[in-house]
């Protein structure tokens, strides 16, 4: 799987900093459509291959890890004129470097490798430190969200330096690599810098509930966000204090680690559940949900050695995998869905391998086996490994971030690994953030005396604070029953459907008034009861609908208090809509060479075929329909029959397109945005709208794509002519969707056939022998018996 993922980046991206997977082809900043802040990682110095450096010795690539150092050496420049964030920067670049630098060496004291080795990587990673050093010029020690590499900050040519606020876990999450930076080099100012911003962190912290906020003012000291988690926004500033406690061996660190963990379990932790909480009033929940980012924790609850709730709140989110196949981006306390997304994150990983560690519970393997089968089950694409774009529906992202190969494959590895597989001990090792290997070693290093000490006379270690001797994990649990009682109630937790509230209705007026969430633009009673309620319903020309309420012209004054009130419902609903999504659907390109590795986010309009409903969703091969638009009478309906039509957005409702190539005989329409660059990265889905009219005749499938995913699907029809796609509420097992001469040509292409696979000249019969379960793969087994003329089968018992 590694294999896959580097050679395709190294293949088809490099230089660039990341792989875009489904267009198989390297992400370079300021060519593509910006993502926001997420593009802040990327600088133009390879990102992904330095990230990936030390992943490459633990996996035994010592080979590939020379030539990548060498790549590193000749080719990538860090005085490029871009703005990048500190956080991303300092831990997947410099933390890359500083890996990478101890893994050079341990090889060249190991004497067969890297023996050319003059600590050139060591040399990089001071050069990136020292152009990091400008964002930490401000009054309070809190860096600078961004820097520029060239020029750093607060000049005009830095575009960068006005930033005010900054995340507590990107200003707390420096230490580890300043520090081994100052270690190895000699030079104190980077671990001076790193200590000051967390002192400043921790006397910032609210002193009552020892908590601190998401967002924090870099000037002032003010929490601008009052949130407390361990999740997005802070995660990485906890696991620092206690990592650098161990990598560094100053007792403060666990000092403060351990006053904020009591706080955390007291407030925050509510097993198996971590809620956000206000640090002012940390008994009052912030939000309902949680973010994926926390699965960190149960890990770091393993180094802590409070293993309970790790084990409680792992089992949760490993339900909460199974029943999404992935941990989306953000998940109710119900465990639905709120932020669809998930981009290959490796949190979850981490604690599995840090609890298998701990306690050598097999139960830990089966969930990395879960983990790696639902990478290539749903994620796994010809040019590498695509972030889900949607969970609920398989879809994907054209996006394989650097920390997929930095720490997914380490922690996956190690986790299976046997001791004999590993060609070092990773017990002298500490793991960053990004999973970098720092060796143990530092702690011992000299550390320099102009480094200042940071204790005041309120901060005397307090031996009330630590605990002076570790778990024995053994011990902990004898009987082998206990953690299945820890997880059983979770599983059936997070199993269980939640009822929905009774509608609501107004006691004593008989018929209840309109809910909006009962609302059908194309229901004729409906559009009634708006009219009274002096509610007019507009149709734009883009699809979407627009409601506006005119109070005097409602048949009464309660007729009119009913329509504010459907208003208000209708706001909010939409609202709520937009958080939580609307249900997109999946377009799955299934022909060769594809093969259903490839999904598209597509929105679903309010008519025609409801493709959740549909157990097969609606297969064909696509074509262009003439007019593009398909605002008038279709003209190549001879094509278009039987196909999926490609139409353009614009100049007329979808409804009337619809119609248009269904009465060429279409089986399906995608409709694709006329808006260049738009993406369902950065616009968020809706569903088209009808015409008004009433709807009931349009029968069969219409999907809605963005210009980006459209591009995909014409591209591919552009070079292989005939391509096939499923559309459906959600992708479908790969397995069912390869036809049988393509199922047979995937297999042996380029080989001889097998023995089981026999043509007979003289008497022309073609045998094959294949096992088929043809209640799992529908598609397959008709496709085998369209192929040939007759099939023999044979079974175990009369079916």
């Amino acid at each position: 799987m590694f294999d896959h993922a580097y050679q395709n980046y190294m293949d088809h991206a490099y230089p660039a900093d990341e792989l875009m997977p489904l267009t198989c082809r390297g992400r370079v900043r300021g060519l593509e459509p910006s993502r926001g802040d997420v593009d802040d990682a990327l600088g133009k110095f390879s990102l992904t291959l330095i990230d990936t450096l030390d992943t490459l010795v633990l996996l035994n690539k010592t080979t590939e890890f020379e030539a990548a150092v060498r790549r590193v050496l000749s080719d990538v420049r860090l005085d490029n004129d871009i703005v990048v964030s500190v956080f991303e920067t300092n831990i997947r670049v410099l933390g890359g470097l500083l890996g990478g630098h101890s893994m050079a060496m341990m090889l060249k004291d190991g004497g067969q490798h890297m023996q050319w080795y003059q600590d050139e990587l060591l040399h990089m990673a001071k050069d990136l430190g020292l152009r990091l050093l400008p964002a930490f010029n401000t009054s309070s020690g809190l860096p600078y969200p961004r820097v520029n590499l060239k020029y750093g900050v607060r000049g005009p040519e830095t575009r960068t330096g006005t930033e005010t606020d900054t995340c507590t876990a990107c200003a707390g999450t420096i230490i580890l690599e300043f520090a081994a930076l100052s270690r190895f080099t000699g030079d104190p100012v980077f671990e001076a810098h790193a200590r000051r911003a967390l002192d400043f962190l921790w006397e910032k912290r609210q002193r009552n509930s020892n908590l601190v906020g998401t967002t924090i003012n870099i000037h002032s000291g003010e929490w601008v966000r009052r949130d407390s988690g361990v999740g997005a926004g802070i995660d990485s500033y906890y696991e620092y204090l206690l990592k650098a406690y161990i990598l560094l061996g100053d007792d403060q660190f666990l000092q403060r680690f351990n006053i904020h963990y009591a706080s955390i379990m007291k407030y925050i932790s509510q097993p198996p559940l971590l809620l956000d909480v206000h640090i002012h009033k940390p008994l009052l929940p912030a939000r309902t949900w949680m973010d994926s980012l926390l699965a960190f924790f149960p890990g770091l609850q393993v180094l802590k050695g409070d293993i309970r709730p790790a084990i409680e709140t792992h089992e949760m989110l490993y339900q909460v995998t199974k029943k999404h196949n992935f941990l989306p981006e953000a998940f109710t306390t119900d465990f639905r869905v709120h932020w669809a997304q998930h981009p290959l994150r490796p949190e979850f990983a981490e604690s599995t391998y840090f609890l298998y560690k701990a306690t050598g519970d097999p139960y830990y393997l089966e969930a990395g086996r879960t983990i790696l089968d639902n990478l290539n089950r749903f994620a796994r694409v010809p040019c590498g490994f695509a972030a889900m774009k949607d969970v609920r529906t398989g879809s994907h992202e054209d996006r394989m971030d650097s920390f997929f190969l930095a720490e997914m494959f380490k922690y996956l590895f190690l986790l299976f690994a046997e001791t004999e597989d590993l060609p070092f001990d990773v017990e002298g090792y500490i793991f960053t953030t990004e999973a970098h290997l720092l060796p143990l070693s530092l702690s011992t290093a000299p550390r320099s005396s102009s480094i200042p000490s940071n204790r005041t006379s309120e901060e005397e270690l307090d031996d009330s604070n630590f605990d002076w001797t570790c778990p024995n994990t053994r011990l902990l649990f004898p009987d082998p029953a206990f953690p299945r009682n820890l997880r059983e109630p979770i599983r059936s937790a997070v199993d269980k459907s939640c009822p929905r509230p009774a509608p609501y209705r107004e006691p004593g007026m008989g018929r209840p008034p309109l809910r909006a969430q009962d609302f059908m633009a194309n229901n004729p009673e409906h559009l009634e009861l708006l009219r009274r309620m002096g509610v007019s319903l507009i149709h734009l020309k883009d699809g979407r609908v627009q409601l506006v309420q005119h109070a005097t012209q409602a048949v009464s004054a309660v007729a009119a208090e009913d329509g504010v009130r459907f208003m208000q419902e209708m706001m909010e609903l939409s609202s709520q809509q937009q958080k939580e999504q609307l249900p997109p659907r999946a377009i799955q390109i299934v022909s060769h060479p594809f093969f259903g590795r490839v999904v598209l986010t597509a929105g679903p309009a309010q008519f025609g075929t409801d493709l959740s409903k549909s157990f097969t969703g609606v297969r064909g091969f696509v074509t262009v329909a003439e007019p593009y638009s398909g605002c008038s009478e279709i003209t190549n309906a001879d094509y278009v029959q039987g196909h999926i039509a490609l139409l353009q957005r614009g100049q007329c409702m979808f409804a009337e397109k619809a119609r248009h190539i269904q009465k060429a005989g279409a089986i399906g329409g995608i409709v694709i945005d006329d808006n260049e660059g738009s993406s369902s990265d950065t616009a968020p889905l809706f569903q088209m709208a009808g015409d008004g009219r009433n709807t009931d005749d349009i029968t069969l499938p219409l999907l809605f794509l963005f210009h980006k995913e459209g591009n995909i699907l014409l591209e591919a029809l552009k070079e292989y002519r005939e391509v096939e796609v499923l559309l459906s509420d959600k992708a479908r097992d790969r397995g069912e969707y390869l036809s049988f001469p393509l199922f047979l040509a995937s297999i042996f292409k380029g080989k001889p056939l097998p023995g089981s696979l026999i043509e007979d000249s003289k008497s022309s019969f073609f045998f094959f022998s294949l096992s088929v379960n043809c209640i799992n793969y529908p598609y397959l087994c008709f496709s085998v018996m369209y192929y040939f003329d007759f099939i023999i089968v044979v079974h175990d018992k009369a079916v």
